[in-house]
C-alpha cells in the first residue's frame, strides 16, 4: 500500500500524532491496508502507536 493511501486513511480517521492499536487494526480492515504497512508508515512519520496488543507495532 502506498504512503499516500495510508496518509489519506489516517486523515479521514483524524489520526495525526498517535494511534491506538485497536484503531490501527480497524483501519487495516476498513481500508485493506496491511498492519505491517501501517506500522512502517507510523515509524517513518513519527506517529506513536499506543497500547499494542500483539507486538505487531514497534
Amino acid at each position: 500500500m502506498s504512503a499516500d493511501a495510508i496518509a489519506a486513511a489516517f486523515k479521514a480517521e483524524g489520526i495525526e500524532k498517535e494511534i491506538q492499536c485497536e484503531m490501527a487494526f480497524a483501519i487495516s480492515e476498513k481500508y485493506g491496508i496491511e498492519k505491517f504497512d501501517i506500522s512502517r508508515y507510523c515509524n517513518k512519520n513519527g506517529i506513536k502507536i499506543r497500547g499494542c496488543q500483539l507486538g505487531c507495532f514497534k
